[in-house]
């Protein structure tokens, strides 16, 4: 699985027109599902997108993780961060997993990140979205588990 947190200001997804999810300040989390990916991973990486400390402290010093700073999540399925581009000038999918697969382990997590934190917004899972974010610092991070 592959996670890629945005520490915002702001962010939001709209479907055909209307605003499905929006949070203030936390992570916009993109999620890349990959074969193999299943509960162990799931859980490994709920625990880490809660945990992972991107914001400041009174220091200035990236030292909270959204939780500990009161943020909010805005998890988004995004099956092209699993996208194989090692060459060529088109990406392949192979190294997605496939959309039933990567539905359910999308919706494992969310129930996952749920479960311990309740500031948790969602994209839609195979919509044609769009994602509104002002990104702080800019403050940009690659999770892989």
């Amino acid at each position: 699985m592959i996670a890629l947190l945005q520490r915002v200001r702001e962010a939001s997804v709209v479907v055909a027109g209307e605003t499905i999810a929006a949070i203030g300040p936390g992570l916009l989390v993109m999620i890349g599902v990959q074969p193999g990916d299943g509960a162990e991973t799931v859980d490994r990486m709920a625990r880490r997108l809660l945990g992972y400390r991107v914001f400041d402290d009174e220091e200035g010093r990236m030292n909270l993780s959204v939780t500990d700073m009161g943020g909010a999540v805005l998890l988004v399925p995004q099956f092209t961060l699993a996208a194989d581009t090692r060459k060529g000038m088109r990406p392949g999918f192979s190294t997605a997993a496939p959309p039933d697969v990567g539905r359910a382990v999308f919706t494992e997590l969310v129930t996952a990140v749920r479960s311990r934190w309740d500031r948790v917004a969602v994209g839609r899972f195979g919509a044609d979205m769009d994602v509104h974010l002002v990104n702080q610092g800019p403050a940009t991070f690659w999770l892989q588990s």
